[in-house]
């Protein structure tokens, strides 16, 4: 086989490691023939179980890939779906478990981002940095589901009042939750029929009755 032949064959295919499976490798312990066959199968368009072929491109042998494979499967990395084409039956090879897992990892790292910015929301408001007693009290609010942006409005409303106190904006939050406010649109439509409210009643007082004809 001449050089140029070999050259286009080792060029023919590229098999890219997409940046999500280091963190899953890592998680899942993967050894290397598992990491091989998750390099090989996550760059197949439709992924099926041919040993011969993965064989070929992996070099590992058969009792290697079917261990490899029954590892992955129990990892719930991957699972088998039978396809029918016609009058033939496919074994295709899902990868749900891959990206599931990936995507899980994605959401982690956007929440963690997600709570920092309000730290740093909190330290820009505040003007001074929290104390570690304050970044307990903000994350038990984050951690017990609370709606984020209900937490950013408590902030600005206490701000507007003048107070830097997480006490105070803790109070603000019990009262929006015990009027059963879930979201901030809850909270600025409250807001607008106060005014509401609150205007008729200064347009009540202001009328001058005497004057009535």
């Amino acid at each position: 086989m001449s050089n140029e032949v070999i050259y286009n064959i080792i060029k023919n295919k590229d098999y890219i490691i997409r940046p999500f499976l280091f963190k899953i490798i890592k998680e899942n312990n993967l050894n290397i023939n598992e990491t091989l066959l998750l390099i090989y199968l996550t760059n197949q368009e439709h992924p099926e179980l041919d040993l011969s072929l993965i064989n070929e491109i992996t070099s590992l042998n058969n009792n290697e890939i079917i261990s490899a494979f029954s590892s992955l499967t129990s990892k719930n990395l991957i699972n088998t779906n039978i396809i029918k084409d016609g009058d033939r039956v496919i074994e295709e090879i899902s990868l749900d478990g891959i990206y599931k897992q990936a995507a899980t990892n994605i959401n982690k790292k956007v929440k963690n981002i997600s709570e920092e910015n309000i730290f740093e929301l909190f330290e820009r408001e505040f003007g001074r940095p929290l104390t570690p007693m304050e970044y307990e009290f903000i994350n038990q609010w984050i951690n017990s589901g609370m709606n984020e942006e209900l937490i950013k409005e408590a902030l600005k409303e206490a701000t507007y009042n003048g107070v830097s106190n997480l006490r105070y904006i803790d109070k603000i939050i019990y009262e929006w939750n015990k009027k059963g406010y879930k979201t901030v649109d809850d909270v600025v439509k409250n807001r607008y029929k106060k005014e509401e409210k609150k205007n008729l009643n200064v347009e009540f007082f202001e009328y001058n009755w005497l004057d009535e004809n």
